[in-house]
């Protein structure tokens, strides 16, 4: 079993939940977040969230997938962000997760 999480521009919501389902992910959970970064000293290109503020209306999606799964998300955002002339990408990260506790 693995933890997804997914972080991405609000605008990118949508995509999101349509690749979670097309992979197979039945159950996640998700919510509005403000995402930050300090962009002093760097060029915009190279702050994700691709405002000269630092702060960006963003989502963040997790949810307890089969490690099978896990490739398929990752295939499918990789896709998708080469597929966008956006600066702001979606970013995904994968924790494995030892035990569990269904009760």
């Amino acid at each position: 079993m693995e933890l997804l999480i997914i972080t991405a521009a609000r605008a990118f919501e949508k995509d999101i939940k349509g690749l979670l389902k097309k992979a197979g992910v039945k159950t996640f959970s998700y919510m509005d977040v403000t995402g930050y970064k300090d962009p002093e000293g760097e060029p915009i290109s190279a702050n994700w969230f691709a405002s000269s503020i630092g702060e960006r209306q963003s989502v963040l999606f997790y949810a307890f997938v089969p490690t099978l799964i896990v490739d398929e998300v990752m295939l499918q955002i990789r896709n998708l962000n080469e597929s966008q002339e956006s600066e702001s990408k979606i970013h995904v990260a994968v924790m494995s997760i030892k035990r569990m506790n269904n009760i």
